[in-house]
């Protein structure tokens, strides 16, 4: 008899699965069509130019593949040298669009809470599949916002590999999104013709109004009075969105506005010639005196030709300097003047000039920055120098003493410092 009862007369769900416990006049599908939109815009530069991103960070070259060869997506090619601030503006964009939408993501999961938490979870097989994309979407795109944070301020609380992680999570994230774009368009299409399409910004408070009850239960059962209009929402957020974008585009801008870049980390090797930043120091990569000292060599290789030289046999080559920039995937970039010896005329040194890549090896013995490879349109370029001093002054240790690469556009991790070997590969 009880279950009878049960079945008949099913229980009241619990918190805030209780249709009138989400309260917010605000909500309903023209809201949240319209923060999907902007957040849709935000995340397509984001996704682009994290692709591209990766492109740049992981050429299919064998020695950069942090994922091996086979096992990647197909999205690898040639990393162009020009212009040589293309790098930093593609993760410039990257880093604070991504920021910019933050507020617009947690705006958007806020329009769409009474829908994760419907009653009952599961209605048919339908829509239990539907949750699990939107399960999907909302979890990696927590994930990569997240870690993408975090990896901008060179903090790793995790175990896993940042790099492979995040490009993985980034092609869940995609696919998620597409189809869920995929999935809701009829009803942003109808929200916008049924709204007049942004009529609404123009209600003040007091004309403030619920939307139309619809059938994904966002609209409020048992709507409470209106404390901001909608206008006022969007303000909000757009308030939070440039409050992140001040805080941080001072980094990849540089100049004065380095200054109000409060939300990067403070990364200088101190004042003088050297006075810019740094990722990771001689002494977090156990670079000793010992190491760059006067028993220092550079051994050049291609094939069964080698030559071995001092950095006294470096500088009394004919030696470049170029204005180039570092542009690291924390989004941070920095322009300045390196003098040193152009990478073709050391790969002519020992014939490899015509070798379709260069494996540069470091003396730091692990971690990512231990050795790169280049391509040939990038150590072939006139302005690809092995770098021996910068505005005017040695290297300093923290910034790669005896020396160090700088390629115009490539990612800062390839700019190898403390360079022990270049290996020109057929």
């Amino acid at each position: 008899m009880r279950v009878t009862e049960l079945l008949r007369d099913p229980p009241a769900p619990p918190g805030p699965f209780r249709p009138g416990f989400w309260r917010s006049p605000l909500r309903g599908p023209w809201m949240t069509t319209v923060l999907g939109s902007l957040l849709l815009l935000g995340v397509t530069v984001v996704a682009v130019t994290g692709l591209l991103s990766h492109a740049a960070y992981e050429p299919g070259l064998g020695a950069n593949a942090i994922v091996p060869a086979g096992r990647d997506l197909p999205l690898t090619f040639t990393w162009p040298t020009s212009p040589a601030w293309l790098y930093a503006l593609d993760q410039g964009l990257h880093v604070n669009v991504g920021l910019v939408t933050i507020p617009l993501l947690l705006a958007k999961l806020w329009s769409v809470i009474p829908r994760l938490f419907a009653w009952p979870p599961v209605a048919s097989a339908a829509e239990g599949l539907e949750r699990l994309g939107i399960a999907l979407l909302v979890g990696s795109a927590l994930f990569e916002f997240a870690t993408g944070v975090v990896n901008m301020q060179n903090w790793y609380p995790f175990s896993f590999n940042f790099v492979v992680a995040h490009y993985y999570g980034a092609i869940v994230f995609i696919a998620s999104i597409l189809l869920h774009v995929a999935i809701k368009l009829p009803v942003m299409r109808r929200a916008w013709r049924e709204r007049d399409g942004l009529a609404p910004l123009r209600a003040s408070l007091a004309q403030t109004v619920p939307e139309p009850p619809d059938e994904h239960g966002l609209v409020a059962a048992q709507p409470a009075a209106p404390t901001i209009s909608r206008r006022g929402l969007l303000g909000l957020v757009g308030v939070g969105s440039a409050t992140l974008l001040v805080s941080n585009v001072g980094e990849s801008i540089g100049g004065p506005l380095r200054g109000t870049a409060l939300l990067a980390p403070r990364r200088t090797s101190g004042p003088g010639p050297n006075g810019f930043p740094v990722n990771k120091t001689a002494r977090a990569a156990r670079i000793t005196p010992a190491m760059t000292g006067d028993a220092w060599r550079l051994r050049l290789a291609a094939g069964s030709r080698s030559v071995v030289l001092s950095r006294a046999d470096l500088l009394a080559l004919e030696l470049r300097t170029e204005e180039l920039p570092i542009a690291c995937v924390e989004g941070w970039s920095t322009s300045q003047h390196w003098e040193g010896v152009p990478l073709i005329a050391l790969a002519r040194m020992v014939g490899g000039d015509r070798t379709s890549h260069v494996l540069v090896r470091s003396l730091q013995k692990s971690g990512v920055l231990r050795r790169a490879t280049l391509t040939r349109n990038q150590y072939a370029d006139d302005r690809a120098l092995l770098a021996l001093r910068v505005n005017g002054a040695d290297l300093s240790p923290d910034h790669g003493y005896p020396a160090r690469i700088i390629v115009p556009a490539l990612p800062g991790v390839h700019t190898t410092k403390w360079v022990s070997d270049l290996r020109f590969g057929a």
